[in-house]
C-alpha cells in the first residue's frame, strides 16, 4: 500500500481513483464495508483504491476537550487500511487552518486536483468541510460538477443486541468497559494493544508465572482492568513461523495485591517459561474477560487464582482461533 502525507506525495500519474474519506479509527467492521466497496468500485473501473484519512483526530484539534480516547495508533490504522486491500492512504494533517476549508473547496483540491476521483464511497453521515457544512447532497452536487459518481452506503451494523450500527464511539465504549468478545464483533477481529517488552519486577517469574510486561508508550486503547484471555503475536517473527501467535493470560492493573501503582500491561504465556521476549516488539489481542483486577489477602491466594484463570483461558482458546 502507497502511504502519502501531503498532496505533494501524490505522483503526478497516478491515474483515476476511488476514493472514501473518514477518520476510521479501529477499521471496524463498518469501515470494512466502506472499504470493500471502494476496492470493488476500483476494480470495476480500473481505478486505484484511495482512503483519505486524518491526523490527529479533528475532534482533537478543534473541541480538544471533547477528545476521544483513540482506538488505534497511525500506524495500526494504516496497517488495517492495508489489510482490507487499499491501493493507497492519504493522511491529512488536521489544522484549524485546514478545517476553514469549505466542502468545495477540500472536493476540487483533494478529490478532484490531487486524486483525480471518478468515484467517491462515502457513509449516508458523512459530514465535510468548515463546520462540517457538507453532507452527501453536498458531494453529489460537486460530483456532478467535477464529473465524479458518489455512492452512499447505508449504515451498517447490528453487532449489539439493540441493533445499532457499527460505530467507533459504540467501540471504544466496549473496550473501556472491558466488553473484549463485543468489541471483537464489531472489529470483526481481537481487539489489539502492541508494544515493546520491558523489564517489569519480575515478581511473575518468582510465582511461576513470568509475564511480559508492555512499554508504556504502546499502541492501542487499553481495555478496562482485569484479567484476559488473549493471544501473545511476536510481531517481529515471520507469519507462519512457529512460536509466533500463542495463547495467554493478560493482566491489566496496578498489581493491588503488592500495593502497586503504576498502570500495566503484561501477559503470561500458558505453561511457558523458556521465553525470553525482552526488547521483542508484540501484540496482545483480546479474546475474553475473565474477571477484574482483585487485591487478595496473601500471595498463595493470588497463586491459587493464577492456576485458575490460567485453566479458564487454556479452556476459551482452545476453542478460538488466532486471528
Amino acid at each position: 500500500m502507497h502511504r502519502w502525507y501531503a498532496l505533494e506525495d501524490i505522483p503526478s500519474d497516478l491515474g483515476p481513483t476511488v476514493v472514501t474519506l473518514g477518520n476510521f479509527d479501529g477499521v471496524h467492521r463498518g469501515h470494512r464495508e466502506v472499504l470493500g466497496r471502494v476496492v470493488r468500485e476500483a476494480r470495476d473501473r480500473g481505478a486505484t483504491p484511495v482512503a483519505v484519512t486524518f491526523e490527529p483526530h479533528p475532534v482533537t484539534v478543534l473541541y480538544p476537550e471533547r477528545a476521544p480516547a483513540l482506538i488505534m495508533s497511525l500506524e495500526q490504522r494504516l496497517e488495517a487500511l492495508d489489510s482490507v486491500g487499499v491501493g493507497a492512504t492519504l493522511v491529512l494533517q488536521f489544522t484549524r487552518e485546514f478545517a476553514q476549508q469549505t466542502p468545495e473547496e477540500f472536493v476540487e483540491t483533494t478529490f478532484v486536483e490531487a486524486l483525480g476521483a471518478v468515484a467517491v464511497v462515502v457513509g449516508k453521515d458523512t459530514r465535510f468541510g468548515v463546520r462540517n457544512s457538507g453532507d452527501v447532497g453536498t458531494l453529489t452536487e460537486l460530483g456532478e460538477k467535477h464529473g465524479f459518481d458518489v455512492i452512499a452506503l447505508d449504515d451498517i451494523g447490528e453487532a449489539a443486541p439493540e441493533g445499532r450500527r457499527w460505530s467507533s464511539t459504540q467501540l471504544r465504549a466496549e473496550i473501556l468497559d472491558g466488553k473484549v468478545r463485543h468489541a471483537a464483533e464489531i472489529l470483526g477481529r481481537p481487539h489489539r494493544v502492541s508494544g515493546t517488552v520491558v523489564h517489569g519486577d519480575h515478581r511473575g517469574r518468582d510465582l511461576g508465572f513470568p509475564t511480559a510486561n508492555l512499554s508504556s508508550d504502546h499502541a492501542g486503547l487499553v481495555p478496562s482492568d482485569g484479567v484476559y484471555a488473549g493471544w501473545l503475536v511476536r510481531l517481529d517473527l515471520d507469519p507462519g513461523t512457529v512460536d509466533r501467535t500463542l495463547p495467554a493470560a493478560i493482566s491489566i492493573g496496578t498489581n493491588p495485591t503488592f500495593d502497586g501503582h503504576q498502570r500495566r500491561v503484561e501477559a503470561y504465556v500458558l505453561d511457558r517459561t523458556d521465553l525470553d521476549l525482552y526488547g521483542e516488539r508484540v501484540a496482545m489481542d483480546f479474546v475474553s474477560r475473565l474477571r477484574p483486577t482483585l487485591r487478595f489477602d496473601s500471595v498463595e491466594a493470588l497463586i491459587d487464582q493464577m492456576r485458575e484463570d490460567v485453566a479458564r483461558c487454556r479452556e476459551i482458546l482452545s476453542a478460538t482461533v488466532p486471528a
